[in-house]
């Protein structure tokens, strides 16, 4: 899964959940927050049987008036065939064969930065962030849970607010680590999606996420996520989103939850 589990949806989803109407905060203090979920996906990756992928992270969040820092270390758990390779979280599963057998431990830390208002115009209701993102892989490769190699992304992140709406746009560059067995390739990734401000506390939406595939001529990542989201007080937040995917490198279907407190 993604940056921690969905890719960009996930990072979206955060940012605007306790947020009315601009991409941060207000307030000049410097505040933490933390989060955890649970998140499973199932999907034959192109092979002749299931993959599920159970994803359990656990974030936390220093935030600046203008800049976060955060930290994801998970627990991954895979079921599948003998010699199932998972490229990362969110990547693509290389189909094995032979008996099911199911693997778990250590998923890949990741660590990222985000630089908030890059530009910004209140008028317009159009803000740009930055994020920098590694993926250090502490994932156990002999157990088919990462590549044990580090990836790096790069991304920037367009906002376009109105009243009770927001749009959102993603595009950036993930650098791929190559391990010893697999020949990875750099990839492009973006998103795209809307979010729509049910009441104060409540929010629903759509996020359409696209990768190249890591591996050469491989089918490319696409990925169709709703979700919704609810404030339950000032300080803690609850988000459920289902997925599927659009190609035979992504999930059949999955789904979630999130949990965060500020």
């Amino acid at each position: 899964m993604n940056q921690s589990m969905r890719g960009a949806t996930q990072f979206f989803c955060l940012l605007l959940l306790f947020a009315g109407g601009s991409s941060i905060a207000d307030d000049s203090s410097v505040t933490t927050s933390w989060s955890t979920g649970l998140e499973y996906s199932s999907g034959t990756y192109g092979g002749d049987a299931d993959i599920e992928d159970l994803y359990l992270p656990v974030g936390f969040s220093v935030n600046l008036p203008r800049v976060s820092f955060d930290l994801t270390v998970p627990y991954l758990s895979i079921r599948g065939p003998y010699g199932t390779t998972i490229i990362g979280p969110g990547g693509e599963p290389l189909p094995g064969t032979g008996e099911i057998v199911t693997e778990s431990g250590l998923g890949d830390i990741v660590a990222g930065i985000t630089v908030y208002d890059v530009l910004y115009s209140d008028r317009l209701g159009v803000a740009l962030d930055l994020t920098g993102k590694v993926k250090f892989g502490t994932a156990d490769e002999t157990k088919g849970l990462g590549t044990g190699e580090q990836d790096f992304t790069l991304r920037t992140d367009l906002y376009k607010f109105f009243e009770q709406f927001a749009l959102l746009g993603s595009v950036g560059y993930k650098f791929r680590g190559d391990p010893e067995a697999v020949d990875l390739e750099d990839v492009l990734i973006a998103s795209v999606g809307g979010i729509f401000y049910a009441s104060d506390a409540a929010r629903v939406g759509l996020i359409l996420d696209y990768r190249e595939s890591a591996i050469a001529d491989g089918d490319a990542v696409t990925e169709l996520s709703g979700f919704f989201s609810r404030e339950l007080s000032d300080d803690w937040a609850l988000q459920f989103y289902l997925f599927t995917g659009f190609s035979d490198s992504s999930p059949d279907w999955g789904g979630g939850f999130l949990f965060v407190a500020t």
